[in-house]
């Protein structure tokens, strides 16, 4: 009777972190403007990996417990399956890339496939978490343990936007001859009359200024760059067809201060749409720089201190 308990016990604890670890991989699993993962193989995928992780991390406890320590050989190869997954979705988006008038660039299609990686290690913990105290105490504290996962995993999904690091202004798009301005930053040479035309027609164009350094950094990786024109071609739209070079969306510095011009023909004239989606732009994680927590830049601040 008792080790029919026990092996209840073991059950209950189980189911209850399967369950737990699903929600949290639905929780993270969003279609949206990037169509990716698309709906519904996609998602089939994702939700079907979703599972066999939180049945992982569940199995793991009550294995544990009998000392059966090959539970952790599984978790390494859980660990390796989803590294494989991670080069499944760079690949996967580096052929869709390719076919689009403005691509993600592979500084977003790397962060894309890191994001799924992770979050497959997420629903791990949140598994293990709820399936451990669900048998270590009992199934009300193991469903606590689980909402608190679920917080936790809620809070971690989603990352910092260019709204943290810098102030994004509407700005003027002038056409001076060939000489394209956005502001007083100079983006491009446009030759011909027709694209000129074009331009100072359809032209929007956005200042970003940086809050500190590290932002300016960030801002001027190529990977974010693209990530911000990928992100307002795909909401706003772009008016422009294959084979016109003159009419591609274009970010460029100011040298002088550090602030990034944005340039792009939308088909939607919206500058307040446009200025809401660069602010959600996520930071890309590969192109977040921190030069301010160098030793030598704490030293020098240290003493003009």
């Amino acid at each position: 009777m008792q080790h029919f308990l026990v092996e209840n016990k073991y059950l209950v604890g189980v189911l209850l972190g399967i369950a737990f670890g699903l929600i949290s991989r639905l929780l993270m699993l969003r279609t949206d403007y990037r169509q990716y993962p698309t709906y519904p193989h996609g998602r089939i995928i994702h939700i079907s990996l979703g599972v066999i992780a939180a049945a992982l991390g569940a199995v793991a406890v009550p294995a544990l417990f009998n000392k059966d320590y090959t539970a952790i050989t599984f978790l390494t190869l859980a660990a390796q399956q989803f590294r494989d997954v991670r080069k499944m979705e760079r690949e996967t988006l580096t052929k869709i890339d390719s076919m689009e008038l403005v691509g993600r660039g592979s500084t977003y299609i790397e962060g894309i496939a890191m994001v799924f990686e992770g979050r497959n290690y997420l629903v791990i913990m949140t598994a293990l978490l709820t399936s451990l105290f669900g048998i270590l105490v009992n199934i009300w504290v193991g469903m606590i343990a689980g909402v608190i996962s679920l917080l936790v995993v809620e809070k971690l999904k989603s990352g910092k936007a260019v709204s943290h690091i810098a102030e994004v202004q509407a700005a003027k798009v002038r056409v001076d001859g060939p000489d394209l301005f956005v502001d007083n930053v100079y983006i491009m040479n446009v030759g011909l009359k027709s694209n000129q035309e074009i331009i100072a027609a359809r032209g929007m164009g956005f200042i970003l200024t940086p809050f500190n350094s590290n932002g300016k950094v960030t801002l001027s990786n190529l990977g974010q760059r693209q990530a911000i024109l990928y992100d307002l071609a795909t909401i706003l739209g772009v008016y422009r067809d294959d084979g016109e070079p003159a009419l591609i969306p274009m970010a460029k510095l100011d040298m002088k201060d550090g602030r990034l011009a944005v340039f792009i023909l939308p088909q939607e004239l919206d500058a307040d749409k446009g200025k809401a989606v660069i602010m959600r732009v996520p930071i890309l994680e590969s192109a977040v720089r921190m030069p301010t927590e160098a030793s030598v830049n704490k030293k020098g601040a240290e003493g003009n201190g």
